[in-house]
């Protein structure tokens, strides 16, 4: 079985700030790591070939210095890291992002595509459904658990708001993954050791089957304009209520707000 997982190089959250002027957030200094969601699935896309046998490939976008989790996903086992880097993909929102993403993979041979739920520097979840929609495949979302039902299905325990959900989905298929939901593993000191030994393919426009209208800046239908910090929260007012009373205040703050 042969598995892709997409993967991508973020800020770590706990040390962004911005700037107070632009709004814009301030790089420098910041240190980089794996999507904390695309870790879990390379791990999920590990333990499937484990079990079941097959490559795993991963596969980002960005510039060179994204290099690195590339290099982190190699230490871990992985068969094979391509880098998609071009100017002509800069600017990209999600949409864009996918489309690059997407032509990629048609170049390249897989039963299953993994991404993780959410990059934590978005927040969309968007990126791995839009993939799935570009290629045509089914695709699970939320996903917990996997593992090879018959040789052409895998059954995927999935997060639902109520509990958990097992659905069982034909292949190729494409999965999101729950950070969490799969302890990742550690790099041992051979696997860093080799991880340098291998090549990382660098793949550049020439290389994605995808329209240059779709991609990069020019196919971006949404535009970043200002982030700023969240405020502080109001200091809460503790109240001592029976019970009938504080529903009718809960209420009439719910509608204040135009909630319900």
């Amino acid at each position: 079985m042969n598995t892709i997982v997409c993967i991508k190089q973020v800020p770590d959250t706990t040390e962004i700030k911005l700037d107070p002027v632009t709004g814009t957030m301030i790089r420098e200094g910041v240190p980089s790591i794996m999507n904390p969601d695309d870790r879990s699935g390379l791990e999920l896309a590990l333990q499937l070939r484990e079990r079941h046998g097959g490559t795993v490939t991963v596969i980002t976008m960005g510039p060179r210095q994204a290099e690195a989790i590339l290099r982190e996903a190699l230490a871990l086992g992985v068969d094979r890291a391509i880098l998609l880097s071009d100017r002509k993909f800069a600017g990209a929102d999600t949409l864009a992002t996918s489309n690059t993403l997407a032509g990629a993979l048609r170049a390249l041979p897989f039963d299953v595509i993994i991404t993780g739920r959410q990059a934590i520097d978005g927040d969309t979840a968007q990126v791995g459904p839009q993939i799935a929609e570009h290629l045509d495949l089914p695709q699970v979302t939320y996903v917990e658990r996997a593992s090879l039902e018959t040789p052409a299905a895998l059954r995927v325990r999935r997060a639902v708001e109520e509990g958990h959900q097992t659905v069982e989905v034909d292949l190729p298929c494409l999965l999101t993954v729950l950070a969490g939901a799969v302890e990742p593993r550690y790099m041992s000191v051979r696997g860093i050791i080799e991880a340098y030994n291998k090549e990382i393919e660098q793949w550049d426009y020439s290389r994605v089957t995808v329209d240059e209208r779709a991609i990069g800046l020019a196919g971006s239908p949404t535009r970043v304009f200002k982030s700023f910090s969240r405020g502080a929260k109001n200091a809460c007012e503790p109240r001592e209520l029976p019970v009938e009373e504080a529903v009718d205040l809960i209420l009439a703050g719910l509608r204040e707000k135009f909630i319900i």
